[in-house]
């Protein structure tokens, strides 16, 4: 009928499919997270650098903890992209669609970007629990065998860091995470949203997995270029200890003084290769799978033939 609003996919299905999509691109990419965590905390209390390059990290990774250690984690990631990204994807394509003209003209970039900060950080808090858990699991393996954790999984982390530390421990470095999260989601949601409009204006691309590639590309670069110095003041304080009652850290700016001081301006970037190969291919995988799940729906369960992708 003329006039007539067309379907939308339900929130909840929107909710689904965002999680569904980071849980999946998780699997692929736990290695790389755990050698961009290790790295991240290489040289951290004036210790010596554990790792040269990414490429010595594996190595040196496989070789002291057998090649299973490269998944350590895993648990802590999945339950993190169920929480965190099934709810920053899922505002974000809810924003996305309210904020459209209705003739489904898309927002502009920064409010695109300012819809990509409001899901990140309502994401991040609820994702942070399962950040913290993640952080710790992957740092565990560098540690003496007197000093390491080893929890089990993810549930055995969460239940023991409330009964040995308190229940808001779980929410450590919450602010810096959120903070992160912020810059992570502005760049990376606009970014996909942007280039993949650019690229479909240029008559060249057409809304199909190789436009969904390219965009996802460009958006995890800037992402990375962006997010890192935050990234590395939220692993760090996700992981201190506290040594005679007093934290390793204050805050985020004091992770990022000491950084700067006793490692260098550049050890902001530290773990920059790891970190692009893991939220590169993290970024493309989950926007594609997106992109892919939506189209599905849209076209079985809606019956829309216009061959539209997610609508990002």
């Amino acid at each position: 009928m003329a006039g007539e609003k067309p379907k939308t996919i339900p929130n909840s299905i929107k909710f689904l499919f965002g999680g569904l999509a980071g849980m999946g691109a998780t699997c692929v990419v736990q290695p790389l997270d755990l050698v961009k965590n290790r790295m991240q905390l290489s040289g951290e209390g004036g210790k010596s650098k554990e790792y040269k390059t990414s490429f010595h990290a594996i190595q040196g990774i496989i070789k002291k903890e057998g090649i299973v250690a490269m998944y350590t984690g895993l648990s802590a990631g999945l339950l993190r992209q169920a929480t965190y990204t099934t709810t920053r994807l899922g505002i974000y394509t809810w924003l996305f669609e309210t904020f459209s003209g209705t003739d489904g003209k898309p927002p502009g970039f920064f409010v695109k970007a300012a819809l990509g900060m409001a899901a990140g950080v309502v994401g991040a808090f609820v994702g942070t629990p399962a950040e913290v858990a993640l952080i710790r699991m992957t740092a565990d393996g560098r540690l003496p065998p007197a000093e390491r954790r080893n929890y089990k999984n993810v549930f055995d982390s969460l239940f023991r860091i409330v009964k040995e530390e308190g229940v808001l421990t779980l929410w450590r470095g919450a602010i810096p995470t959120m903070g992160r999260a912020m810059v992570v989601n502005a760049a990376q949601l606009a970014s996909y949203s942007q280039a993949k409009q650019f690229l479909l204006d240029t008559s060249y691309f057409k809304d199909n997995v190789f436009c969904h590639f390219v965009s996802s590309m460009v958006s995890g670069l800037v992402t990375t270029a962006a997010s890192m110095p935050v990234d590395i003041a939220k692993t760090r304080i996700q992981n201190m200890k506290t040594v005679d009652g007093k934290p390793e850290y204050t805050g985020a700016v004091d992770v990022l003084a000491k950084v700067v001081r006793k490692e260098g301006f550049f050890a902001l970037w530290k773990g920059f290769t790891p970190y692009y190969a893991r939220l590169g291919p993290h970024t493309v995988l989950t926007f594609i799978f997106l992109e892919q799940m939506n189209y599905t729906y849209k076209k079985y369960v809606l019956q829309d033939k216009s061959g539209k992708g997610g609508g990002l």
